[in-house]
């Protein structure tokens, strides 16, 4: 597709010229049209886009330079080159006041007007590029940030509050968003998946990396504008944003849930489950519905590949649903170390088993089997067995033995996991010490949870919950807060332009520094700078 050349001159026999002798074909341009003077020019350019204008500055009713004013003061984007045969430098210098990017004087040569047209028309195609890349790259950052900000958020690490500093710019969006969530999950207990428990860690994470990249090009190719968060090694919540007025619709989302299935399976060579959230879901109901949804699918083992949640018809016994509730403080028992409340709710799911056996006994040693799944799988997370003990437990697990040594195994587990606890706690400490010590040493480039966990040995997941116990913060809001606070300093004690404060505080792109600051101080960057220097004439 050609860019287009507006020609306006009040001599038809130069504009006739222009057209015919300028090669425009092999300059990537077509003529849009001509205009007698700046009036017509400028209803020509109302009318449709133009990338060149070539003017001469002489004309009848309105002249060159008040037409090249115009098109400035209304910020219609176009490169200009000015005709003249006026060799008065009032003209330049007028012109290059006006932004015109050349000046040749008539009589035109037309091989040397050849060459500064494609120098214009080269700088303008470079800028147009890097300003496109730029914007991609803005796009898959503020994306990102999204990303964190979304699992904090489902995760119930933090609160989504119009009040909030970091909900700033393009995050405040975020607030009239409706997502369709779905849950995709492997299936730990099938015998396709024996192999992956196997794997390596290193080998696990490329795996789980790959996984990700193959949901978000699919995703991506289809036009659906997402975010693709992992919850934990071989679970991932999926969130597609959603028209305002759109209706939930099973049969599209069922659709998308194979697709991406689908393509898992065709890409990474693994199958996976999905559980979908049966209505739209708005960022304050993620927490809740991606609970609902997680719940479905271990509370019901023989669900189908696909299954929406809560389910049409038995929407579970009040007990299971009580004996899940346990089961879940048993395990964040366990993550804080707090051993007398995991004795607590130790025994309180022995008492519902008792009770759960007494009257529904067959549905017992599935639903124990689920949890204990679970229960591995968030232990892996915190990375408190062995090699070798992890293996060791997958093999007692997988002779699915009886719902008494079964309840054994859970206090054997648990009780392992509490007798490292306050060694674990410690070294917690020392992991969260060294993680803000890199954060603080990294603040100048691009940061991800995932690189920070890494860094200090831990999985996203259990690093993101320990950074918000020893911070009181998330990572996101931890690493912007230290972003704004360092950028505040600079403001106040240097001279840097605030486009280099902004790269050594870590954003490539000044306006997203802006709307981020401004949102975190009330003040944009240049107005919060101008304060103190105010202050510092009062002091002298």
């Amino acid at each position: 597709m050609s860019d287009k050349v507006l020609l306006v001159d009040d001599e038809a026999h130069i504009t006739r010229n222009l057209e015919k002798v300028i090669p425009w074909e092999m300059l990537g341009l077509q003529v849009a049209g001509s205009a007698k003077n700046g009036v017509e020019a400028l209803q020509l350019l109302e009318q449709q886009s133009v990338q060149l204008l070539l003017c001469d500055i002489r004309m009848p009713v309105m002249d060159g330079l008040e037409l090249v004013r115009l098109i400035r003061e209304r910020e219609m984007t176009c490169d200009i080159i000015m005709l003249s045969g006026y060799q008065d430098f009032a003209y330049t210098r007028a012109a290059i006041q006006y932004g015109v990017n050349d000046y040749v004087l008539k009589p035109i040569p037309y091989d040397e007007l050849t060459g500064v047209i494609a120098r214009v028309m080269s700088n303008q195609r470079s800028k147009a590029k890097q300003q496109h890349e730029e914007q991609q790259k803005l796009g898959r950052m503020i994306d990102l940030a999204s990303e964190k900000i979304l699992y904090d958020l489902i995760m119930d690490y933090t609160d989504f509050s119009g009040s909030h500093w970091l909900f700033s710019g393009d995050e405040q969006q975020l607030r009239t968003q409706r997502f369709v969530m779905i849950v995709l999950d492997l299936d730990v207990s099938s015998e396709k998946t024996k192999d992956w428990r196997d794997w390596a860690d290193k080998e696990r994470k490329l795996w789980n990396f790959a996984v990700c990249n193959v949901l978000r090009e699919k995703l991506q190719g289809n036009g659906l504008h997402h975010a693709v968060i992992q919850m934990r090694d071989g679970e991932w919540c999926v969130l597609i944003e959603t028209a305002g007025a759109a209706e939930f619709e099973e049969q599209p989302v069922k659709e998308w849930a194979d697709m991406l299935m689908t393509a898992v399976r065709n890409h990474v060579k693994l199958s996976l489950n999905a559980g979908i959230y049966r209505r739209f879901a708005g960022v304050e109901e993620l927490s809740a519905a991606y609970k609902q949804v997680q719940l479905g699918m271990q509370l019901t083992p023989a669900h189908d590949t696909i299954t929406l949640y809560p389910t049409d018809g038995e929407r579970g016994p009040a007990e299971d649903k009580a004996f899940w509730v346990t089961a879940e403080k048993l395990i964040s028992a366990v993550k804080r170390g707090d051993t007398s409340a995991v004795n607590v709710e130790v025994d309180q799911i022995a008492s519902q088993l008792q009770h759960l056996n007494d009257q529904h006994s067959a549905r017992v040693k599935p639903l124990l089997h689920f949890f204990v799944l679970h229960l591995m799988r968030e232990m892996k997370e915190m990375a408190v067995f062995t090699r070798e003990q992890e293996e060791q437990l997958w093999r007692r697990l997988d002779r699915r033995f009886l719902i008494k040594d079964l309840l054994t195994f859970i206090r054997q587990v648990t009780a392992a996991v509490t007798d490292r606890s306050i060694d674990k706690k410690k070294q917690s400490e020392l992991s969260m010490l060294e993680a803000r010590a890199f954060l603080n040493r990294n603040l100048c480039r691009d940061l991800s949870v995932e690189e920070a966990a890494t860094h200090v040995g831990l999985s996203t997941s259990y690093f993101s919950l320990l950074f918000k116990q020893t911070f009181g913060e998330t990572f996101i809001e931890y690493v912007t807060r230290e972003r704004m606070e360092r950028a505040k300093t600079m403001l106040a004690e240097t001279g840097k332009s605030v486009a280099q404060i902004a790269k050594e505080v870590g954003y490539a792109e000044r306006r997203y520094f802006t709307k981020v600051f401004m949102k975190y101080t009330g003040d944009n960057p240049s107005d919060f700078r101008a304060k103190f220097q105010v202050e510092d004439d009062t002091i002298h």
